[in-house]
């Protein structure tokens, strides 16, 4: 082989592996993933995005989402998460694949209420019809867009308020407490605080911390850590989410305070089951997540037939004790 020859063989090998590198950049989370067409066979095409596939509320969201679809037989779900509860961009990257793919719509869990409704609007002049579950898109946002987006998931307020019901009862009037926020930048974060200082609130307690962990669980070990240190007197915990449970029931413990800062939590995922029997968490809330999606593809599928939903089709929610966790 001639120099040239060597040149031009090493040039296509390049070539080559870049474009194996892009291809599998381009693959996306969850089931479903790649680049499929809209189906030829007349049913509609839905995409469902989600949040995080890390956290166990979306996984279930996700095997009722495509059981629902299963059970139907009437359209083509392709489902899809992100790789944490932030990742604005990558929901962003889930909606323009939905588009590029000409979907006739798209339920989406919004990980940010504000920053996805721009790539909504494309969505939306692109023919798909939108639906909003788990997580309320912002209504100013949306008038601005010139959108009227359905929403479909539940009273996040009043579920935490229920959970923190549940906790003010447990340590009576002027037991301290902190809360552990969702992402700042999500509409369900907001409601869960509101619904927690509610709670405080009617029954007497007092929030000497309140601080976001972005859902996270990692992020909620730390957040907790700091705040165990700087208030050694604080007596319980109301978490805006069962991943960042499972982050302040290790903070508790390697405090060495195992057992006697109990937590009111929300989600209700299979993981904190173990410590609602133990009673490191008194409660939690079950929003259904299978039942939302299921909810949410439904309404999809009125909006592709031209039919028209209700504003805010509200799911229910359910407070979980120790007495249901078996």
């Amino acid at each position: 082989m001639n120099r040239k020859q060597l040149s031009l063989a090493t040039a296509t090998t390049a070539t080559l592996l870049l474009a194996t590198a892009l291809t599998g950049c381009g693959q996306e989370g969850g089931a479903g993933g790649g680049t499929a067409a809209k189906p030829k066979d007349g049913r509609p095409a839905v995409c469902l995005v989600m949040k995080s596939l890390g956290n166990e509320f979306f996984q279930t969201m996700q095997k009722g989402a495509e059981a629902h679809a299963k059970k139907l037989g009437t359209l083509e779900l392709k489902s899809s998460g992100i790789q944490n509860e932030t990742d604005i961009d990558g929901q962003v990257a889930a909606i323009n694949r939905c588009i590029t793919e000409q979907a006739d719509a798209l339920v989406l869990a919004p990980a940010d209420s504000r920053a996805l409704v721009a790539p909504l609007g494309r969505a939306a002049k692109a023919g798909l019809r939108l639906v909003n579950i788990d997580v309320k898109l912002d209504d100013g946002a949306l008038r601005s867009a010139g959108l009227e987006v359905p929403f479909v998931g539940p009273d996040n307020a009043e579920g935490a308020r229920l959970s923190g019901d549940v906790l003010a009862k447990k340590l009576g009037k002027g037991g301290k407490v902190v809360v552990l926020e969702g992402n700042p930048g999500a509409a369900n974060a907001a409601q869960r605080k509101e619904g927690f200082q509610k709670a405080a609130a009617d029954g007497g307690l007092k929030v000497v911390e309140s601080k976001t962990a972005h859902w996270e669980t990692d992020e909620a070990y730390t957040v907790l850590s700091n705040m165990l240190t700087a208030h050694p007197d604080i007596q319980g915990v109301l978490s805006s989410n069962d991943s960042m449970t499972l982050g302040a029931v290790k903070a508790i413990g390697a405090a060495g305070k195992k057992g006697r800062i109990p937590i009111a939590s929300f989600d209700n995922i299979e993981a904190v089951k173990p410590y609602l029997k133990d009673g490191s968490v008194v409660a939690t809330v079950d929003q259904f997540a299978a039942k939302q999606a299921a909810d949410g593809i439904d309404v999809a599928l009125k909006l592709v037939k031209g039919e028209k939903s209700e504003a805010w089709v509200k799911t229910d929610v359910k407070v979980v004790t120790a007495a249901d966790a078996g």
